[in-house]
């Protein structure tokens, strides 16, 4: 998508949420434009949906405008522009701003910032999933470099690049604690630069020299959890130290303090303790799928649309990184993409089942690219889970896809993903595993199959009732694509 392009379709954007003076905060993650509103009432959700670069919306703390992977980096940057161009000037007390103006506005800030589900466990998951997703591209990048080294090396090509490939692959992942302990200072009210400093302890060379618990610590040990938990406690050093150390000698005292308490702690007791709980990780996910692989794959690839829909899934990215660090790939997420699959396979079969709603239909033909690339959003929200019952059948779909990738990792034809993010068939680069790209490549497919298949029989078979397909079964126009049915259970 040219510059050009990128403007017009923020441009689009910006009046139907509001315009620039409706705009708190502006942020992006892999796939979606997040903003904070000052009014919810001025957004025109049905005209936004209709905008060709929109694969769809979603409400959570933040209002989320669906782009898909690339288009969002480049359309977000645009948006900002026209944002700080089309703002007013602010106004100036007793500029004709009322009293009661001023607390509706506050009172709209409020409202739009109020999270639907705003538990504080789940607030906690999204604010650790923000320490990672911004590390998402360069773990996408090096993953695929990783990969195309691998391929040379197996074909015995160009074997005066392969060490490079792997220096440029590996450079990220050797310091990727520092980057987790800087995010997470910067996430949770910390000075960043002290974040990467405790955690850049955890990957220092000389610590092998030191003795814990009558063992020698290893460079990295304890990875991305160790590093989080330091800079999580770095932060608390850092605010109590903000409490009671005078402003004249801040500079000097405070930094020190929680650099030196924070990395005693780390070195002394978190290394150990995130280096046990890591190595646990890695042995429960290898047990897991050894031992129960069809059955675990079936329920790992069942219940992770809902967990989506629940925002759960952000749980599993600290243990996604952890178990890429460990062995250099993640064996979950071949199957948790299973649930994609099954998604796609009930978007396909609603299309048959409904040949006459065609704005239904125009909907799954827009978003069905998408899909298949793994960004599942337009079809869950704007097709699966308003209807209801292809919910429930599309994760049916999932479950069997993730039983088929189990089954193989059970017997023995274990592979994973070297980095998070891509799913679909954007993950066949990122793949990696024990018995050959071609062995790995055929099963992670035949997984993918399976789970379009499964998810559109069990759909066209089982996803409506005689009266669904009565009321949605229509005429173009007499039932929107987007709204649920009466009967249907509302959008989370």
């Amino acid at each position: 998508m040219s510059t050009d392009k990128n403007r017009a379709a923020a441009a689009a954007i910006l009046p139907l949420v509001g315009g620039p003076d409706n705009i708190d905060s502006i942020a992006h993650c892999m796939t979606r434009l997040r903003i904070t509103l000052h009014d919810r009432s001025l957004v025109d959700d049905e005209a936004l949906k209709a905008l060709p670069a929109v694969l769809g919306v979603v409400e959570d703390d933040t209002y989320q405008i669906v782009l898909g992977p690339g288009a969002v980096a480049r359309i977000t940057p645009e948006f900002e522009a026209l944002v700080a161009e089309g703002r007013s000037p602010t106004p100036q007390a007793g500029a004709g701003v009322t009293a009661e103006e001023l607390a509706a506005r506050g009172a709209a800030l409020k409202e739009a910032r109020k999270a639907k589900n705003a538990t504080p466990f789940k607030l906690f998951l999204r604010r650790i999933a923000n320490v990672f997703v911004p590390l998402i591209p360069a773990l996408i990048g090096c993953g695929i470099i990783a990969g195309l080294g691998g391929l040379l090396t197996n074909l015995g090509w160009l074997p005066g690049v392969v060490p490079a490939l792997a220096a440029i692959a590996s450079g990220f992942m050797s310091l990727i604690a520092v980057f987790v302990g800087f995010n997470t200072a910067k996430e949770f009210g910390g000075t960043p630069v002290l974040g990467g400093a405790v955690a850049a302890v955890i990957v220092f060379p000389g610590v092998a020299k030191i003795d814990v618990f009558g063992q020698h610590l290893s460079p990295g040990q304890g990875g991305v959890l160790g590093a989080l938990a330091a800079a999580l406690l770095a932060v608390q050093v850092e605010k109590a130290c903000r409490r009671v150390v005078p402003e004249t000698v801040d500079v000097l005292v405070t930094p020190t303090v929680t650099v030196l308490v924070t990395g005693l702690v780390t070195l002394f007791g978190l290394m150990y303790v995130a280096g046990e709980v890591s190595t646990a990780i890695g042995a429960f996910a290898t047990w897991l799928l050894a031992s129960g692989g069809a059955f675990a794959g079936l329920v790992l690839g069942g219940l992770f649309l809902p967990l989506v829909m629940l925002g759960l899934h952000q749980a599993l990215i600290p243990l996604h990184t952890t178990l890429i660090e460990q062995s250099g790939y993640t064996v979950l997420l071949p199957i948790l993409a299973m649930a994609g699959a099954g998604q796609v396979g009930a978007a396909v079969a609603v299309y048959y089942r409904l040949p006459h709603n065609r704005s239904l239909r125009t909907t799954i033909r827009s978003a069905l690219p998408a899909g298949f690339l793994g960004v599942g959003e337009p079809l869950i929200y704007g097709v699966s889970l308003p209807l209801g019952r292809p919910f429930v059948t599309a994760c049916v779909g999932g479950a069997a896809g993730g039983a088929f990738v189990g089954l193989f990792n059970q017997l023995g034809y274990a592979f994973g993903s070297t980095a998070i993010g891509p799913s679909g068939w954007a993950l066949f680069p990122l793949l990696d595993g024990r018995s050959g790209m071609g062995t790995t490549i055929a099963i992670y497919a035949g997984g993918l199959t399976v789970g379009y298949l499964v998810g559109f029989v069990a759909t066209y078979f089982f996803g409506f009732t005689r009266r669904m397909l009565a009321e949605l079964n229509a005429e173009p126009g007499s039932i929107p694509a987007t709204n649920p049915p009466s009967h249907a259970p509302a959008m989370a």
